[in-house]
Formats: structure tokens, sequence, C-alpha cells
């Protein structure tokens, strides 16, 4: 099975069984979505609004060394860095405000002491940036490297992947495709000219969108953040929702920074912006415009993913990062 059949897999094995309520107390969004959303105590069902925000986000978000990083590529502090602010754009796209964490550590020998103290600033850099603190987790020995981090958000309304409509627009905060070419770029072990280093910094220091998530949470029916490709988070959107998403061909290459990175590296931009992945972006359906937010497309009846270009429309495969794929 790929990723997305094991997640539905997994879902089906953990739903609620014959004779269970349909929804356990205080549980609004389980798996399937950025986060899981719960009722924060004193909130909902029909109880008088607290004085706090009414309702969780709670996500978790696994680093591992060899599947997402490779430490010739990035400093101990990127990847500190990289694994807090993954976690933290799961809360973004689900339009809340971060708020704590919880952050594990799988070390093995050949990570010192001074390289904890790198992992752990870069951890710090990150959840300062994002307005959250650290205070908890684990340190375990192991035969390989990873950090799990576990963020906690608040927020009034969750906005989930389910609840675009056919007339709203598709809007996008951040970049997509950048990420992607700076991987590549580090990959190829060429020299890194200022035409690449943007895209080298993309995928090094991620930053996750968490201040435009709250301005989007007010207006928006469905979002989504892109970590595993546009083509890939967009689709599963639209299949959340029921609908088509289009995506305008013309607005995904309007990214001087892509288009010169991409070409620098002899890539094509348009297959970067669709399937690159780790850029952490965030999308949204909307029937109004949002601030800090351009529009890339719009959502139709129907369903799957297309590219909409002078010459029509064509379809879009649903692919992207997959931990399980061949």
């Amino acid at each position: 099975m790929d990723e997305i059949a094991r997640i539905a897999m997994i879902a089906r094995v953990l739903a609620p069984g014959r004779g269970e309520a349909e929804r356990v107390e205080g549980i609004e969004v389980a798996i399937g979505d950025d986060a899981a959303v719960l009722l924060a105590p004193g909130g909902g069902h029909g109880a008088a609004r607290p004085a706090r925000p009414a309702r969780m986000v709670w996500t978790i978000d696994e680093q591992v060394e060899g599947v997402h990083f490779r430490r010739e590529l990035a400093t101990w502090r990127d990847v500190g860095w990289r694994s807090f602010q993954a976690a933290a754009s799961d809360v973004a796209a689900m339009g809340a405000k971060a708020w704590c964490a919880l952050s594990a550590l799988v070390l093995p020998d050949s990570v010192d002491d001074a390289a904890l103290e790198e992992i752990v600033s870069g951890q710090a850099d990150a959840a300062t940036a994002v307005g959250a603190r650290i205070v908890g987790g684990n340190l375990s020995r192991g035969s390989g490297f990873s950090i799990a981090t576990t963020l906690l958000g608040v927020c009034d309304r969750a906005v989930t992947r389910a609840g675009a409509k056919p007339g709203d627009g598709l809007w996008m905060a951040g970049q997509v495709g950048l990420a992607a070419c700076g991987l590549r770029a580090l990959e190829s072990g060429r020299a890194i000219g200022p035409d690449i280093m943007p895209a080298v910094d993309a995928w090094r220091r991620p930053v996750a969108l968490v201040n435009v998530g709250l301005a989007m949470a007010g207006v928006a029916s469905a979002a989504v953040d892109v970590s595993d490709g546009l083509a890939r988070d967009v689709g599963s959107l639209a299949e959340a929702s029921g609908v088509k998403a289009a995506l305008d061909a013309s607005e995904l290459l309007s990214d001087p920074a892509l288009v010169k990175s991409a070409a620098a590296m002899g890539l094509e931009a348009l297959d970067l912006a669709l399937y690159g992945g780790e850029d952490y972006a965030l999308i949204a359906a909307s029937p109004v415009p949002i601030a800090g937010f351009r529009r890339i497309g719009g959502i139709e009846a129907g369903s799957g993913l297309v590219l909409r270009t002078r010459a029509g429309d064509s379809s879009v495969l649903v692919r992207g990062f997959d931990h399980f794929g061949k």
C-alpha cells in the first residue's frame, strides 16, 4: 500500500466501532486532516462560550535522517529549525495559533553533545518565531536519528480540508517549488550562486505561515498546507471536499525566484511548483480574497485536479512525496 492507502487503513481500524458513540466526546476532527481538532474543556456542546478559544488543534510531525534530510546538506541548527516548522505548518493550515510543544529525540552515538545543543537551539529559534514554547519531551538512544514534534494550537474555528465549494477561489500564501529546487541543488554538489541561494534557503529554513493562517481562519472554507507537493495536497483538499480543483499555470509561474532558480538548475519550474514539496505554503479555498494570499485557481463542481493553460485544461496526476511509494 502507498501512504494514502495506509492512512486510510489506519483510520478505518481506529474508527469508532459499532455500539460506540459516533463522535467521542471532545473530538471534533480526527485522522485525515492536517491536525486533530479537540473541544477545549468548557467549550462546545451547548456550553457557555469560554473566555479562551474553544478548540485545540493537535498535531505531530517526525523528521527522520535519511528520509527528510541528510546531515551533510544542512547544519544541525537547520535540522532543529526544520523539524519544528514542519509541525507548525500543520497548525497554520487549521487557522490556529501555536501554543506549546513537546519534542522527542532519538540520538545515535554519532550525534554528540555539541550537535544536540545545536539541534535544540534550532528548535528554540523556530518555537520563538511561531510564538510557541517547548514545554517538555523525551530523549532516547537509538540506531538512527529522528525528531518528533508534538504541537498544540488553539482557535475558535478550525479550517479543515473538507469545506471547499464550487465558486470558491483557490488562494495561496507563500511559495511553491523553491524548496525542492534547493534540495536538488544541494544534492548535485554544484556551486550555489545567487540565483539558487533563495531556493537553498527555502529548503534549509522553511517558515510556517502561522500568522497568515490566522488571517485566513475567518473566511476560508477549506485549507491545507503544502508539505508533500502542491498537486498532492490540493488533490487531497479536493477529494475531502468532493469538488474539482483547477490550478492556473500562469499564476504558478509568476514567482521570479522560482523561475530563476529552476533555470539556473536546468529544471522545469512548473514541475517543481506542482510536485516539489516541503514548501509549507498555505492553500485556502474562499469565495473572497484573503489578506496575504494570491489567487492560483478555483473550485468547481466535479472531482479531480486540472491544470488550466491558454491551450485548455489538462488533468493533473495527484502525486507528490509518499513515504511508502515505490
